[in-house]
């Protein structure tokens, strides 16, 4: 566990083992601490702008870039809780002790292999919305919106989205829009 002494010029140095940490204490050394609990301790008879002073040695030093100067702090508690979190920033890394884990396998992706009606199109379940507007769509004289909309159910946009979507991007199909004087019909056109 990292431990960490504070001299009376409110440097603090951190330690990868206690032994370490007591050896330098020898001089000018106020206390250690290795827990946010020993610090409170050790500062409890600290004057609160002892704190303030320790906290500003910190301001804009390598680690602690983000760090700003203060001014005052509103209690002993929050001063101490502050100043443990910053020098965390002193804790040596962690060994690394596992070894690196290995990269993940890609998965693997399967072919769609679409099975062709008598049409040449992809197969689709027998009487299914799909297969019903496929066969009024087949039709010579193709199918209007109103058609369409009564053997499914659908509204208007959900129609056209069908034909445009489903049939038209996903199946490839091209499908023919007519405009004539009884209104839109809709076909599979004919290669």
């Amino acid at each position: 566990m990292t431990t960490f002494t504070i001299d009376t010029e409110n440097n603090i140095t951190a330690f990868a083992e206690y032994e370490d940490a007591l050896n330098h204490r020898i001089g000018s050394t106020d206390g250690t601490f290795a827990s946010e609990k020993e610090l409170a301790k050790l500062t409890s008879q600290w004057p609160i702008g002892r704190f303030v002073d320790v906290w500003n040695t910190f301001a804009g030093v390598v680690p602690f870039d983000s760090i700003r100067p203060v001014k005052k702090f509103t209690d002993r508690k929050t001063a101490a809780t502050r100043i443990w979190r910053a020098v965390q920033a002193l804790t040596p890394a962690p060994a690394q002790h596992a070894a690196p884990a290995a990269p993940k396998k890609a998965k693997a992706t399967k072919e769609a292999k679409p099975k062709d009606d008598a049409t040449g199109h992809t197969e689709t379940r027998e009487g299914s919305k799909k297969a019903i507007v496929l066969d009024l769509l087949k039709r010579p004289e193709g199918a209007s919106l109103a058609d369409i909309q009564s053997a499914t159910g659908w509204q208007p946009h959900s129609v056209r989205g069908f034909i445009s979507g489903a049939l038209g991007k996903k199946m490839g199909l091209t499908v023919e829009s007519i405009k004539t004087d009884a209104g839109r019909f809709y076909r599979i056109a004919t290669k």
